[in-house]
């Protein structure tokens, strides 16, 4: 591998981690927007092994937006990121997967700013897997796959989904 090849790999790595970033800071701020933007224009994401929905990006993210609404306290914790580029046959160096964990607190309380909470409602975590393609506009997610693993109430009901 060249210098010129392992600098381009690097700056993919460092693209997709922020992608990913980009992604969980989008579904903890409620910023529907932003989290469509993430996708191409035929994007999909999988929630159902988590309790949720599957289907278009927009569709899953009105979905989200009523889910999420029960939680204004959200934070996604993504850890063990395996990045594998070049995941589809054929690939020319356009397409990735990216899986990792994740740990998701929740609050019911607070106001969604940071503001002091009323307690943890909720915790859950498992493994999203990302399936991205480059485009003109930079790395999008084509496919995302929430795989909760397990969920705990920690206070009250807690029958929200949020990932």
């Amino acid at each position: 591998m060249t210098q010129r090849m392992e600098l381009a790999t690097v700056r993919d790595r460092l693209a997709l981690d922020g992608l990913v970033t980009d992604y969980a800071v989008a579904v903890d701020d409620g910023d529907w927007a932003a989290y469509l933007r993430l996708f191409t224009p035929d994007g999909r994401a999988d929630y159902r092994a988590a309790g949720g929905i599957e289907g278009d990006a927009g569709t899953v993210a009105g979905w989200l937006a009523e889910r999420c609404a029960e939680f204004p306290v959200r934070q996604h914790l993504f850890v063990n990121r395996r990045v594998r580029l070049g995941t589809w046959e054929q690939d020319t160096g356009d397409t990735a997967e990216v899986r990792t964990d994740y740990v998701s607190p929740a609050s019911r309380g607070g106001d969604g700013d940071g503001a002091a909470a009323a307690g943890l409602d909720l915790l859950s975590g498992g493994r999203c897997v990302f399936t991205v393609v480059r485009t003109p506009d930079g790395w999008r997610l084509s496919r995302v796959v929430v795989r909760e693993k397990w969920r705990r109430p920690t206070g009250g009901r807690a029958d929200g989904v949020i990932h």
